[in-house]
């Protein structure tokens, strides 16, 4: 299946990036509901639910790293036509046909290049929203704590994302020492958290937008800064590598 969104050239419009860039989230969310749907039918699909964030990082690691391997694109770069290459400057230093600008020598991504492009792909994303989670129930529960008091009960949120299961009460009974110990520490990684996220979220939505702006006004051929920083641009794929992925 292949999605066309017109243009002309290799360099892919504004649109095809965007909508291959949005097309994990409006994935997700169709899963995320599909599931609930069936859930109510099937409970133990519950437990997917509970656990979200894991299985579509699974999901997503699967589909990104077998369509890198065969097409040199994400899963959705390569349903909308695009191929990843990198980018090498090379001087043309050729007497008469001297050129003001570098060419820009396109060859297929190495192995390193393909791995990272999972972390920036699946990776980075999954933690992303594990913090942004743990960010607003760090919220919410500093607000119920500014109405009701002092609630301890609000660490508890965290064990979720340090997979640590419930603590038993006999358990806590023998393990007085080593459980405030682990409060303290938790304590600390949510007041880090509660700090440093807000500043780290606008830095990454600012530089989002200051290169999907440039990109948009062609001064520069990186859509993001994942892909600047991995030497990469994203160009439409030819007629023949559209006939050999199929």
């Amino acid at each position: 299946m292949l999605f066309q969104v017109g243009g002309q050239g290799t360099r892919p419009t504004f649109f095809e990036m965007a909508a291959a860039q949005q097309l994990p989230t409006s994935l997700r969310a169709a899963l995320s509901y599909s599931l609930g749907v069936l859930a109510l039918r099937r409970p133990f699909l519950h437990k997917i639910l509970d656990f979200d964030d894991e299985f579509f990082a699974l999901l997503m690691m699967v589909l990104e790293s077998h369509s890198l391997r065969t097409t040199d694109a994400s899963f959705s770069e390569s349903l909308y036509g695009l191929r990843r290459r990198s980018i090498k400057l090379v001087l043309n230093k050729s007497g008469s046909n001297v050129d003001s600008n570098d060419n820009l020598h396109r060859s297929c991504l190495g192995r390193r290049q393909k791995v990272l492009s999972v972390v920036f792909l699946v990776v980075l994303p999954y933690f992303k929203s594990k913090l942004h989670s743990m960010y607003n129930k760090e919220r919410e529960a500093r607000l119920q704590e500014s109405l009701w008091g002092h609630d301890d009960g609000r660490l508890d949120d965290i064990d979720y994302f340090f997979h640590q299961g419930e603590i038993s009460q006999t358990r806590v009974e023998f393990q007085n020492m080593q459980d405030s110990n682990m409060i303290r520490f938790k304590k600390k990684i949510m007041a880090i958290v509660g700090v440093c996220y807000p500043w780290v979220h606008a830095t990454n939505e600012g530089l989002s937008f200051a290169y999907q702006l440039l990109y948009l006004l062609d001064a520069t051929g990186f859509f993001t800064l994942g892909l600047h920083a991995l030497g990469i641009h994203v160009c439409r794929a030819t007629g023949q590598e559209l006939v050999w992925s199929m």
